[in-house]
């Protein structure tokens, strides 16, 4: 039997998600912005509800193209706040719409959103060892450097605990717990 993460729990598309996504070190610009995008916008909601919504923020938000999201003009906006398929927050969309505008400029100066983000961990994914996820934290020095480098650039639902899970998910940090199969694969 494969030992997993508890929090994968037994619902088949986390279970694909933590075995396949979760905490593989990530470098393509758009899945980097995509994870930004959809990690702010489960704030305060469950993970897998962002999850059951992700093809539809797919098609709502242009497949995560910033270029084309950092032009959503009001009619757009009134869109997007109209698609049941997403959640309907007017401050989490337009944060997403300005996070497509920050995320262009780190291009610009960095070379790479990749080359940006990975900063924060030296180039290399973070290898802990924890054996519970009582152990896990829900931010960290890295995590919150992150946080306020992103905020000074105008990035917006970009918190410390954001940043983490964040991190967590694009494989800046290997949080796997160590029973899980994932955790040595990762390493």
């Amino acid at each position: 039997m494969t030992t997993r993460c508890e929090w994968a729990g037994s619902d088949p598309l986390y279970i694909t998600y933590h075995d396949e996504e979760w905490g593989v070190p990530a470098h393509d610009d758009r899945h980097l912005f995509e994870m930004l995008i959809l990690e702010g916008a489960q704030a305060g909601l469950s993970w897998i509800t962002i999850l059951r919504k992700r093809e539809a923020y797919r098609a709502a938000f242009d497949q995560f193209d910033p270029e084309k999201m950092a032009r959503y003009n009001d009619a757009k906006l009134a869109e997007l706040l109209a698609n049941p398929g997403i959640v309907r927050n007017r401050r989490k969309i337009e944060a997403a719409v300005q996070n497509a505008r920050a995320f262009l400029a780190v291009q610009t100066e960095f070379g790479s959103f990749d080359a940006y983000i990975w900063r924060f961990v030296d180039g290399r994914p973070i290898q802990n060892e924890w054996t519970s996820l009582a152990q896990i934290p829900v931010q960290t020095p890295q995590s919150a450097a992150m946080s306020k480098d992103l905020r000074k650039r105008g990035f917006n639902f970009v918190g410390p605990t954001i940043c983490y899970a964040y991190m967590q998910a694009c494989g800046l940090v290997n949080d796997h717990v160590v029973t899980c199969f994932r955790h040595a694969q990762l390493r």
